[in-house]
């Protein structure tokens, strides 16, 4: 039987990992050992922040939206309140563009529900 060499195998996985892994600093983008962990925490922190991305909008969307309906003479939770009674299917992400781009639809928006 033919004896079976598997340097090419070998080679591939080390080039795949550290194309991975370029542009890291100092030994993880050029040592085996350090770019395996690099590697594997980016992909763990890769995951984590996909999910807390959704928190940070949804946060940034509220400031603005708050921001937007002080002058007009009301809360946020208000606002809020008001557009689940009337239900409006506006949800925060539209009203947040909608306060930062155009002020005055937004403004129609808010005196509808009052």
């Amino acid at each position: 039987m033919a004896r079976v060499k598997r340097g090419t195998h070998h080679v591939k996985r080390r080039r795949n990992l550290l194309a991975k892994t370029k542009g890291m600093m100092w030994g993880r983008k050029s040592k085996i050992k350090l770019a395996k962990v690099a590697s594997l925490k980016a992909g763990a922190y890769a995951y984590r922040d996909r999910r807390n991305k959704k928190r940070t909008f949804r946060r940034l969307w509220q400031v603005r939206i708050n921001a937007a309906i002080r002058p007009l003479g009301m809360s946020y939770s208000k606002l809020i309140h008001a557009l689940k009674e009337k239900n409006v299917s506006l949800d925060r992400k539209i009203l947040s563009s909608l306060a930062k781009d155009h002020p005055a639809i937004f403004e129609k928006v808010v005196k509808s529900l009052k």
